[in-house]
């Protein structure tokens, strides 16, 4: 639901104080739905201070432990992929619970789990939250959002992720350290820091599910569903509006022209699919292609390996997260006035540089008994390559594409083809992290240098092909959006 009869203002948000009244202001009904960013921020990066305390644990060699890592990703990928059309049948806070109660089951089921296999499976039922909270968070902060503050709402849901992300790795280092700097330490109860590291998703799971039956149901489902006086009554609360039946018709009229959603919706005559949609699932695919969650999920392994300290690793991790949680505040600031095409294309052209510094730096180092040994320079130069690569990607292509998933497709297919991007996500996701162990044994240059490759052609994707979203209602979003 987007209104353009809201003003800007000059909140933490851009609202003014009217649209925070009556305790459902649009701002806080954000920040709810947007805690499934942090659950799927929390529990996508948690597994990074645990992998080696799994691995000994289990005795598992390399092939098997990168499958537990990347376990959840397929199951983010299945999740994504129905949840839009879930929310279409049931409504988006219904879907928000279901996912909040993925994340309980994950948390606890992670925590016990007896070998190898049982956490597979419950990082994949983990994974199928993270995927519903991955589309439904950004479908209801658009449909709720003002246009003209769409940008920075939407942003939220990344804010949330990257602060997810911090929040499982201080954790991780907080237990590590608990633990005498071990994860196979063994803390309370009984059980080892590493299976900690798991329980302590219990407590954002029972909060995003318990805030949820706080908020409303999304205004343009109810008239969807011909539920009118509810829908009335939520535009009312978050507008502050008594005449609302112009806007209501307008809705209305586009829902009544509009048949139910379905799968065949997205074809279209390039390639089989529509071309705004495989320009949604080409931003999804760049967006991990560039290897951000290698960072994420295997810093601590990488650091260590080139001969930082299992703490000095930890701490590095950290500090990283620090550093996207603050880039991502900067992208929230400017994105509804620079626009999102600006600060991808700015995001693209650093990542390049970054990424190519560190194939460079790590394809040229000496190698000691199979491992990059990187001397007192090249070093903290590739620590400041990697953060400033988490600077590039955090302003600019970690909020932007959620956002333009959020906004960019027409109200008839919005739901449909933001699965299927979302999912497309969460595969090339999984090809990332799956393969990135075998690519460190071959060459962590090699790795890289693929990485600042798929920067570069991000670049000239947006380049061609992406148009800018900011401003416009979703009324008026159509599959010409993606044209050149």
């Amino acid at each position: 639901m987007t209104d353009h009869t809201l003003s800007s203002g000059k909140g933490a948000v851009g609202l003014e104080p009217e649209e925070e009244s009556g305790g459902h202001g649009v701002a806080r009904i954000a920040i709810v739905a947007a805690l499934g960013g942090f659950l799927f921020g929390y529990d996508s990066s948690v597994i990074n201070g645990a992998v080696s305390a799994i691995q000994n644990y289990f005795h598992v060699a390399a092939g098997p432990l990168g499958f537990a890592v990347a376990s959840a990703l397929l199951g983010a990928a299945l999740g994504a992929i129905f949840a839009g059309r879930i929310a279409d049948r049931i409504g988006r806070l219904k879907v928000m619970r279901i996912a909040a109660l993925l994340f309980l089951i994950a948390a606890i089921g992670t925590g016990i789990a007896p070998d190898l296999a049982f956490l597979i499976i419950l990082r994949f039922i983990g994974g199928c939250g993270i995927g519903v909270a991955s589309v439904i968070a950004p479908a209801y902060i658009a449909e709720v959002s003002p246009a003209r503050i769409r940008g920075r709402l939407a942003s939220l849901q990344q804010l949330a992720i990257v602060t997810g992300i911090f929040i499982s790795l201080l954790i991780d280092y907080i237990f590590f350290n608990l633990a005498g700097h071990n994860a196979n330490g063994t803390l309370w109860l009984g059980a080892e820091a590493w299976r900690w590291m798991f329980f302590a998703m219990l407590i954002p799971a029972l909060l995003y599910g318990g805030l949820s039956l706080t908020i409303p149901e999304s205004p343009r489902y109810l008239i969807a569903k011909q539920r009118i006086p509810e829908a009335r009554k939520i535009i009312a609360r978050l507008t502050g509006e008594r005449n609302l039946e112009i806007r209501i018709d307008k809705i209305r009229e586009s829902v009544a022209r509009e048949k139910p959603p379905a799968w065949r919706d997205l074809r279209g005559s390039a390639l089989g699919l529509l071309p705004i949609v495989w320009i949604g699932l080409f931003l999804s695919i760049f967006q991990q292609f560039v290897g951000i969650n290698v960072i994420f999920y295997y810093s601590n392994v990488l650091w260590h390996a080139v001969g930082f300290s299992s703490s000095a690793s930890f701490l590095f991790t950290v500090i990283s997260a620090i550093i996207n949680i603050a880039t991502t505040i900067i992208a929230i600031a400017s994105i509804d006035k620079i626009g999102r095409k600006p600060l991808l294309l700015i995001g693209s052209a650093g990542m390049f540089v970054t990424l190519g510094t560190m194939a460079a730096i790590f394809g040229t180092a000496k190698v000691v008994n199979g491992t990059p040994s990187l001397g007192p320079v090249a070093g903290p130069i590739a620590l400041v390559a990697a953060n400033l690569f988490v600077v590039s990607f955090g302003m600019s292509w970690g909020p932007c594409v959620w956002v333009l998933l959020g906004e960019m497709f027409p109200n008839r297919i919005r739901a449909a083809a933001l699965g299927l991007a979302a999912a497309g996500q969460w595969v090339a996701n999984w090809v990332i992290t799956v393969t990135f162990p075998t690519l460190k044994d071959i060459s962590l240059g090699l790795a890289y240098g693929i990485y600042a490759t798929c920067a570069l052609l991000s670049l000239l994707f947006v380049m061609r092909w992406v148009k800018e979203t900011k401003g416009k209602q979703l009324e008026d979003m159509t599959t010409e959006m993606g044209s050149a």
